[in-house]
């Protein structure tokens, strides 16, 4: 790293490096120690596609939403090798916003077919009757869990850490956190319900 002219400013590595050669660098590691090259290509994407979905969804935070989706598909798939041509990531970007964005349209179309259709009939919620949640029962039904069971539940949905990490953090595959996470939240269910845990 060096210095710049600019008091206290470091500029990095990566900062030198142009839009493909920072996929190049993420393509290399395999997810693995590229996040500084991450961090400099999603701030350098960022504007670009929050413009993006600005101009097409007419919407601050649907541009927000589009900006986490894309970006995030992008880095998964230059991580995940599938980017094979860097010099076209532009394209790769764009082409994913475009995909999103017609996504998204289709979704709510559907739903306002669906409203349109049911809206109606469905009965209104009152929010006066909320359910009742016993922390002390849920507390008890956690501390039954195996440590492991635990551990995946915490994470996942105090932590809110995606699959990947709480298999990093714990040793784990990905695949098995899943079988963990959903073998776990039944036992817990059970636990809270008063039905005895399944085996």
């Amino acid at each position: 790293m060096r210095m710049s002219q600019g008091p206290n400013r470091v500029e990095s590595a990566e900062a030198e490096l142009d839009d493909a050669g920072l996929a190049r660098r993420i393509a290399a590691a395999g997810g693995r120690g590229a996040a500084a090259a991450e961090a400099e290509l999603y701030r350098r994407l960022a504007p670009r596609v929050r413009l993006y979905g600005r101009k097409h969804l007419r919407d601050d935070h649907a541009a927000a939403d589009l900006v986490q989706q894309v970006l995030l598909m992008t880095l998964e798939g230059l991580r995940a090798g599938k980017l094979r041509e860097p010099d076209r990531l532009a394209s790769f970007v764009f082409g994913t916003c475009r995909m999103v964005v017609l996504e998204l349209r289709r979704t709510h179309a559907r739903r306002e077919r669906l409203l349109g259709t049911y809206g109606d009939d469905a009965p209104a919620a009152d929010p006066a009757v909320a359910p009742r949640l016993d922390h002390d029962r849920l507390r008890q039904c956690l501390e039954r869990l195996s440590e492991r069971d635990r551990s995946v539940l915490v994470m996942t949905f105090y932590e809110d850490a995606p699959a990947q990490a709480v298999a990093g953090a714990l040793g784990l595959s990905e695949g098995n956190v899943r079988v963990i996470r959903h073998r776990g939240l039944q036992r817990l269910r059970d636990c809270v319900n008063g039905r005895e845990a399944r085996p």
